[in-house]
């Protein structure tokens, strides 16, 4: 994300508006922050449900709520995913780890994250939408804790809408100069 930052500039002593990178744990980047969120992208970019290892996993059913009928009373088709955080943080870039301790799904008693799915009334299209609320959850924290990369062309725009912005600045600098300097040599008057 980026913020505006009031910096005092050393050489003029002008303090000056300027856009700086500050990423979701408020630190300012350095170089092996950028290492950091080079790779927690190229992990998110391979992660799809599939992906999530099932072992580290604890899938229960239950009995569904709801209208269904007679088959919601008496079929246990609703999944409960239970995935253990001390299980699931290792695997996951260090970035998103707190994202996903502050999800909804958090269990904060049990140090667990629980996802519950009853849309369908079969047991194993359940375990594979809690699988994909799980990624989801994942995803929806590499969105808030990674921020894009900045691409060449809007690298190259930024610098120049800074530099139209200094012109300007100094522009408006030397009009305003001209324009006091009018008024202490008295030509601008008009003493008739």
């Amino acid at each position: 994300m980026l913020q505006y930052v009031s910096r005092t500039s050393a050489v003029r002593g002008i303090g000056y508006p300027s856009l700086v990178r500050c990423y979701a744990a408020g630190r300012p980047g350095g170089s092996s922050d950028e290492a950091e969120l080079d790779s927690a992208r190229k992990w998110l970019v391979k992660l799809d449900p599939e992906t999530i290892p099932r072992s580290i996993c604890d899938v229960t059913f239950s009995r569904s709520s709801g209208p269904g009928g007679q088959n919601v009373n008496k079929v246990s088709s609703k999944a409960t995913l239970r995935v253990p955080t001390a299980s699931l943080l290792p695997i996951v870039p260090s970035l998103l780890r707190p994202y996903i301790l502050s999800s909804r799904y958090h269990a904060a008693k049990g140090h667990d994250i629980v996802i519950q799915a009853d849309e369908s009334r079969k047991q194993t299209d359940n375990v594979n939408a809690c699988f994909k609320k799980l990624n989801e959850l994942i995803v929806d924290a590499g969105r808030e804790a990674v921020p894009g990369e900045t691409s060449p062309e809007q690298t190259k725009r930024v610098e120049m809408l800074q530099k139209a912005e200094a012109a300007g600045r100094r522009k408006m600098k030397e009009f305003q100069s001209k324009k006091k300097s009018a008024r202490r040599s008295g030509s601008g008057r008009g003493d008739d």
